[in-house]
């Protein structure tokens, strides 16, 4: 059965932070007040700090999916999250980014783990299934349709990173992986993919996804990430793709009203030609 026929089927009955495996897939509820304690957004956010600044981040994302963006290109609904190095919050702005744009009304969102050796975005979500991506992968037989994880956000599906594999940098850059790229690109018009990747300076896994993707975010960590690890990570990322950065930890100094309350900065580029928008390129990155 493929993924059409688990879209009309809702559970009922079902205690939150739940799991449940149906003969139509599997469904998880998420726990609200947990991903608020833990600062991620959720769907009743509305006029929220974080609401208002993740509908910031998505409009330029979403534009160049809808072809009126500043360039065109091949698989724009297909968005990579990712980071030069650990600890910058990469997942965090992958499920926030991924909540968001499932709260508009004409899309829907596959959040994919796509970090297969520290996979941690279904985990943060409350999601306990273990298999996924790699299994899809692996010629085990395992479906897309038994694989993904329907949530109570109507919008929002997740695909954890299955179980973990020796050899994951080959299978993610297997022709199956293609195939299953073309898939999620093209099989529904209103889908937007976005995958939680591993960060560029420190694992394989990371350029081969990047090679896939129309869109990468680069999570950058105010005052924390030095200058070189940001320019080392965009150099291996190829120049057709379009490139933001997303300044993660940023908190204004004092007088600066622009700033205030807002914790996110989101810079728009196209290869070389990165054109920052409402982030200082001196504030990207400072070196310790």
């Amino acid at each position: 059965m493929d993924e059409a026929a688990i879209d009309s089927v809702s559970p009922s009955s079902m205690d939150a932070d739940l799991d449940i495996p149906t003969a139509e897939g599997r469904f998880h509820r998420l726990a609200l007040d947990q991903l608020r304690l833990m600062g991620l957004l959720t769907p009743d956010a509305k006029r929220s700090q974080i609401a208002e600044e993740y509908r910031l981040i998505k409009r330029p994302l979403i534009m160049n999916i809808d072809k009126k963006g500043a360039d065109i290109v091949d698989n724009a609904n297909l968005i990579m999250v990712t980071s030069a190095l650990t600890g910058e919050g990469k997942t965090f702005s992958a499920i926030n980014l991924a909540i968001s744009i499932a709260m508009e009304r004409d899309r829907t969102v596959l959040l994919v783990d796509g970090d297969v050796a520290k996979p941690s975005a279904a985990k943060r979500l409350g999601i306990k299934y273990e298999t996924g991506l790699l299994d899809i992968l692996d010629g085990s037989g395992m479906t897309v349709s038994k694989a993904l994880v329907r949530t109570d956000i109507p919008n929002l599906r997740v695909l954890p990173a299955g179980k973990c594999h020796e050899r994951a940098t080959e299978l993610l850059a297997s022709e199956q992986m293609a195939k299953l790229m073309e898939q999620f690109s093209t099989r529904y018009k209103d889908r937007v993919v976005i995958f939680d990747s591993p960060p560029l300076l420190l694992a394989s896994e990371s350029a081969v996804l990047a090679e896939m993707m129309g869109q990468i975010l680069m999570v950058v960590a105010a005052d924390q990430t030095p200058r070189y690890a940001v320019n080392d990570a965009l150099s291996r990322l190829n120049q057709d793709k379009i490139i933001g950065l997303l300044l993660n930890k940023y908190r204004p100094t004092f007088g600066n009203k622009f700033g205030a309350g807002y914790g996110y900065g989101y810079g728009y580029g196209y290869g070389n030609h990165a054109a920052e928008t409402g982030v200082d390129s001196d504030s990207i990155a400072k070196s310790p």
